[in-house]
């Protein structure tokens, strides 16, 4: 299977648990040995300054801690994106990675917490703090996604900095071609239909 890092995962309807349940996922990394990434559409009702009260002022609205996953509670993730992404520029992230980040995919990156936020804000347009992350071992992601788990779908510019956390689910169903996007009028309670 080819990487789907940089991808979505939308959460089917009958995915469960309470992290997963109707979630968006960002994958960071995917590749034989496994994958991570971060759920996009959990906040948790905690501020930023819980946990690193330095970076409090400098995160995307809204400014709250998100849970990224099930995996590694206590340890903070921080996402970015960086403006000015070029085509020149996507054969070696590296290249032009600013201090204190590594950049991922095109404009995304994970930025050093343990870099003061005065190197760092100046080269981002969006910044987010997530407590976990989502972690699948080798072959668990792809047994999920042939058991019906999880749609793989492309993100757009505004999903993972959304000020809207909470509509995601369905906004990303909604825009898809054909009928996976009748998956996102799927009620909370299907006993309710």
């Amino acid at each position: 299977m080819d990487s789907l890092a940089g991808r979505l995962l939308v959460a089917a309807p009958r995915t469960g648990g309470e992290i997963f349940r109707r979630s968006v996922v960002l994958i960071l990394h995917h590749d034989e040995a496994g994958a991570h990434g971060l759920v996009l559409n959990k906040p948790i009702p905690a501020p930023v300054s819980r946990v690193l009260p330095v970076w409090q002022e400098h995160v995307s609205e809204p400014a709250q801690l998100f849970q990224g996953g099930p995996v590694g509670l206590d340890t903070a993730l921080g996402l970015v994106t960086v403006p000015g992404e070029s085509a020149a520029n996507r054969d070696d992230p590296r290249a032009r990675e600013p201090l204190g980040i590594r950049l991922l995919f095109g404009s995304v990156g994970v930025v050093d917490l343990d870099t003061p936020p005065e190197v760092v804000v100046p080269a981002v347009a969006g910044m987010r703090v997530f407590a976990g992350y989502s972690g699948w071992g080798a072959g668990q992601l792809e047994d999920e996604l042939a058991d019906g788990g999880w749609y793989v779908v492309a993100p757009e510019v505004g999903d993972v900095f959304t000020g809207r956390p909470e509509g995601l689910w369905e906004r990303v169903l909604r825009r898809q071609p054909g009928p996976l996007a009748w998956v996102a009028t799927y009620p909370e309670d299907p006993t309710q239909n």
